[in-house]
């Protein structure tokens, strides 16, 4: 046993090698130690070294106690019956196993405990954000739905000032009608009391000649009767008809409005890991950034803009598709010359790269149209009512499309087939998050940014799509690519620069290269020391290198 009774009953605790009264203990070796055993033990070698205290000093909670001998600390670990064990348990019960350090256990299971912490640690934030989000939003739901109401209700006033109108529009076509009629059947009567009047004066006459024996005047009065037409039809006017249409329950709620249920999507909370380099990690923004090449998209003016260049997107290769004011879109290399023409169904307005392949939206026809190999142009989904701005490739392998409708904007996720993942249209505050959704990216932390066309700012919300950010450039937002360290670069159409962001939204820089540049628009980039930038009314894209 390695304890004996004290006076008082109670249990003391003595040396686990000889059972004399403990004086120390190692705290790495989980064991308890007398005078004499403390220098033995001392001169054991061990991986991790030794962690002798004083007794009173030890922690009596940390302690793992053998299940074989509950009087003993354990200071080994048995691998094969995957067992902390005590110093009697290594020369008896486990002789002939392979036997570790204790400490080299812990550290083991300290190791995956730790790193599963950090799991569930970031996990818990990013679910409080989540938790966030959702508490304002379930503090807002009340105004969101009175708000909901009103729009009810101003669409019901709009629709009886249309009945008034109606109505009052219907009362002038009877008041006009009833002026026509009754100078219709007035002439009408007075044509008829002519008429009347001619046969009552020829009946006297005739009256008056069966009496007399003038044949003179008979003869002259037979051709005067003889001649008198009598009306040969009567022409009769019906009253205007009010004709009813039927209130169809369907027409209305077509043609009124109707309720979108609240939708239910899952989004995982659980995402990968990304690792993100330092941006500051020895490279440095030159003071004048230099164009190395000028490519001349070829695009004509646009009659009522004269807008040439409107996107692009850079191939795995090292090519750039661009797309413009006119029903083509175009591969040229980098150094400018033209590779490859594909006819499409809309002016290139938003393309982007999806499974090496161009994709683009289609805003006029409501569809979402990619390139095959072949040069044939494929509709990939439509996107019903909503018209498709900008688009993207996300790093889930989905689309991300800016959607427009009326006022109303959003963003959507959608699959290769055209399944909706997530909508992104509201903020916590149940707010539009957006006016106009213009041009959207993917930056390496997740978030999604969007230009707004009307609002002249870009929009970050995280891959949730909770709101993260906002930035206002002087001038406008057009345009925006990211590079792999979270760089955020927006184009300032009207500015003739590009402001340079940091992951959070912070301004770092404006980006003007030598010669400068002109109602910028498009941009991408080209690794992550170069972009080229599209001039929207020049038709011209500039490979610009601004890292060192």
């Amino acid at each position: 046993m390695a304890s004996n009774m004290t006076t008082q009953g109670q249990e003391a605790v003595v040396c686990d090698l000889c059972q004399s009264p403990v004086s120390f203990f190692c705290r790495r070796c989980g064991v308890n130690l007398c005078d004499p055993c403390v220098l033995l033990h001392l001169r054991v070698k061990s991986k991790f070294g030794h962690d002798v205290v004083d007794y009173v000093s030890k922690d009596d909670d940390d302690v793992c106690l053998c299940d074989s001998h509950p009087e003993h600390k354990c200071s080994a670990y048995c691998k094969k019956c995957d067992v902390p064990i005590c110093i009697l348990c290594v020369s008896i019960k486990h002789k002939s196993h392979e036997i570790s350090e204790l400490q080299d256990k812990i550290d083991e299971l300290l190791k995956v405990i730790t790193r599963e912490n950090d799991r569930l640690q970031s996990f818990r934030d990013e679910l409080q954000r989540v938790l966030d989000h959702t508490t304002k939003t379930a503090s807002s739901l009340s105004s969101v739905y009175e708000r909901k109401k009103d729009e009810v209700k101003a669409r019901g006033e709009d629709w009886k000032k249309q009945i008034d109108t109606t109505v009052k529009n219907l009362h002038q076509e009877l008041d006009d009608l009833k002026k026509e009629n009754e100078a219709v059947l007035l002439k009408q009567k007075k044509e008829y009391e002519d008429v009347i009047g001619k046969i009552d004066e020829l009946n006297r006459k005739s009256t008056k000649l069966q009496n007399s024996k003038n044949v003179t005047e008979m003869q002259t009065f037979r051709p005067v009767i003889t001649e008198q037409n009598t009306l040969k039809e009567f022409t009769q006017y019906t009253f205007p008809t009010f004709y009813k249409c039927n209130i169809d329950e369907h027409y209305l709620q077509t043609y009124f409005g109707y309720i979108e249920k609240m939708h239910e999507r899952k989004i995982s909370l659980l995402k990968e890991k990304i690792s993100i380099p330092d941006p500051d990690s020895g490279r440095k923004v030159l003071e004048v950034p230099s164009v190395s090449s000028v490519i001349d998209t070829g695009f004509p003016a646009g009659e009522v803009y004269n807008n040439r260049l409107y996107d692009m997107a850079v191939t795995d290769d090292q090519k750039v598709w661009v797309g413009g004011a006119s029903l083509d879109l175009k591969l040229f290399d980098l150094q400018g010359h033209l590779q490859r023409t594909v006819t499409i169904t809309t002016e290139g307005f938003y393309i982007c790269m999806y499974n090496k392949q161009v994709v683009y939206s289609d805003v006029f026809n409501y569809a979402v149209k990619k390139i095959s190999d072949d040069d044939t142009v494929v509709t990939m989904f439509t996107t019903g009512d909503w018209r498709p701005y900008g688009i993207t490739g996300s790093a889930s392998g989905d689309l991300l499309v800016c959607l427009c409708k009326d006022d109303q904007s959003k963003v959507v996720r959608y699959s290769s087939t055209g399944t909706v993942l997530q909508e992104i249209q509201y903020d916590s505050q149940c707010q539009p998050l957006y006016q106009l959704a213009w041009y959207i990216a993917e930056n390496v932390n997740g978030d999604i940014i969007v230009t707004d066309y009307k609002m002249k700012k870009a929009i970050a919300v995280d891959r949730l799509g909770i709101f993260r950010y906002s930035y206002s450039g002087r001038k406008s937002a057009s345009s925006l690519a990211t590079d792999s360290v979270g760089h955020v670069y927006v184009t300032d159409f009207n500015g003739d620069k590009i402001h340079m962001l940091d992951r959070d939204g912070r301004f770092l820089r404006y980006i003007i290269p030598k010669g400068g540049i002109k109602f910028p628009r498009a941009v991408c980039m080209i690794g992550d020391c170069e972009m080229i930038v599209g001039e929207c009314k020049t038709g011209l894209a500039k490979r610009t290198k601004f890292f060192e």
